[in-house]
């Protein structure tokens, strides 16, 4: 699908020049206590906040044909006795390292980013660049910077620099892929368990689940093959099941072979054809089901949940979006597209039939629930959210939906704030499935700098503070919270 640009079109919720602001690189990295703050930091919210993203999307004015295609920027929040600290950091690659001193692209990016020169100094370069610019995640004692594509990157937690690649005691090998969409078991047999992917694609293609105890070690592990080309960048879990959502994509090499697409530009959605739902059994001996079902194209799911069936709930799409050689990702055209909706799904196992109902028609994206119900039956979502009811926009509002009677709550940030993906914390000791805070870095492009927003996830409806920093930070994709602190607090 070829993205249409924005032409003599601004909704009111918000202005394209101000939302193209958040696409600046961030070539400074910073450290220092937080001052300009509107209400009160909770003091008993204590821990810290990693978020990842794309934080440096040209090289001396070079663009990067897409965002996807830029170099992770780590950024870590610290709270503590009502206090928060700001740190960031670039993961230090090799490919960063190399392009630093070149002073140029040297590396093609998968979504579309070139080496000068056309496509005769593209061709048949094929290396991939691990930009580790996805996720990043706290397990058994490692900070790990995740790339779908790659090894993970593992970074001093207290002071974000790059100690090096990271093959997890050697489950991993060179150049052995590590999902950056990683689950965490709440429960499994009395003890939280990371459940992680790693997706092989070709004719047929091979899933890899890997399973790792609180320390870091590796308890399980199995290798599944199925029908067909596969690009999945998340899955679901629940206590006895992984599942994936194989949208019907065809990808023709030739183009990224030749040196005029990126490899993400060839692929294109088959709109006649169903989604595969693959239904991997974690534990025993039940077999892989395939069930076809009507979702489009899935980047991300709000969680899944055993219950008289099997029920998953899913951020669907009616195509998949990529960029053509010639747009400019800067001038995409919201009100052509369609909006990524909240759908729920309900597997019969033994029929193996499936039921779908749509939860929200809103334009929304980044689902996460309470750490608790991951995998469980659950009753509250929150998620990044456009500000109109309607069409497709820039996510500027968070959304709370009770799944179980409907009701929702939503905080704005328009028309001049724009909104990624919201963190739930729980509180401690608390007792409700709400019971916590959500917290929300926006971009202000009225004021050109970033704010973290901190909500109280009972009622959204009004920030507890809004803090202040002292510059942008590029939109970013998805982080993580732990109650572990590596920063003194004075």
């Amino acid at each position: 699908m070829q993205i249409q640009l924005e032409q003599d079109f601004s909704p009111a919720s918000y202005d394209l020049q101000e939302w193209q602001k958040g696409y600046r690189s961030l070539l400074e990295e910073r450290d220092y206590w937080i001052d300009e703050i509107e209400g009160q930091v909770p003091p008993e919210l204590s821990g810290t906040l990693f978020r990842n993203g794309p934080g440096l999307l040209d090289i001396n004015g070079q663009q990067f044909h897409h965002p996807f295609d830029g170099d992770g920027m780590v950024c870590a929040f610290t709270f503590g006795e009502g206090r928060v600290h700001f740190r960031n950091r670039f993961v230090r690659t090799q490919a960063f390292i190399e392009e630093e001193k070149a002073g140029k692209i040297l590396y093609r990016g998968v979504f579309g980013t070139q080496k000068s020169g056309g496509w005769l100094a593209n061709a048949f370069d094929l290396k991939l660049k691990n930009i580790a610019n996805t996720n990043i995640l706290y397990w058994g004692d490692k900070l790990l910077a995740l790339w779908e594509a790659a090894e993970p990157h593992r970074l001093d937690p207290a002071t974000l620099e790059t100690i090096g690649l990271e093959y997890l005691d050697g489950v991993l090998q060179t150049g052995s892929a590590f999902a950056a969409h990683p689950r965490i078991d709440p429960d499994c047999g009395g003890e939280l368990r990371l459940v992680n992917f790693a997706v092989k694609p070709g004719l047929s293609t091979t899933i890899s689940l890997y399973e790792f105890n609180p320390s870091g070690k590796l308890v399980q592990q199995q290798t599944h093959s199925v029908p067909g080309f596969a690009f999945m960048h998340d899955f679901a879990i629940t206590p006895n099941y992984c599942i994936f959502f194989q949208a019907p994509m065809s990808f023709n090499p030739l183009p990224f072979l030749m040196g005029m697409k990126g490899a993400g530009q060839c692929l294109k959605i088959q709109p006649n054809k169903p989604t595969q739902v693959i239904i991997i059994p974690r534990h025993g001996s039940e077999p892989v089901r395939i069930i076809p079902v009507d979702a489009g194209f899935v980047f991300h799911h709000a969680n899944a949940f055993e219950q008289e069936g099997l029920y998953v709930d899913s951020i669907c799409y009616a195509d998949f979006p990529t960029i053509d050689p010639a747009q400019d990702y800067r001038q995409v055209k919201f009100s052509a597209l369609a909006p990524g909706q909240l759908w729920r799904f309900r597997f019969d196992l033994n029929t193996q039939t499936v039921e779908r109902e749509l939860i929200e028609s809103r334009c929304c994206e980044f689902p996460v629930v309470h750490p608790d119900r991951v995998g469980r039956p659950y009753r509250y979502v929150y998620m990044g959210a456009a500000d109109a009811a309607t069409g497709n926009a820039p996510l500027q509002a968070v959304l709370k939906i009770d799944v179980s009677t409907g009701d929702r709550q939503i905080w704005s940030a328009a028309p001049h704030g724009f909104a990624g993906e919201p963190i739930f914390v729980p509180r401690p000791n608390g007792q409700a499935e709400d019971d916590g805070w959500l917290l929300t870095l926006i971009f202000n492009g009225e004021l050109e700098r970033s704010q973290l927003i901190i909500h109280d996830a009972r009622d959204i409806r009004e920030p507890l503070a809004k803090l202040s920093l002292k510059h942008h930070v590029p939109y970013g994709l998805h982080g993580s919270f732990t109650p572990e602190r590596f920063l003194a607090i004075a």
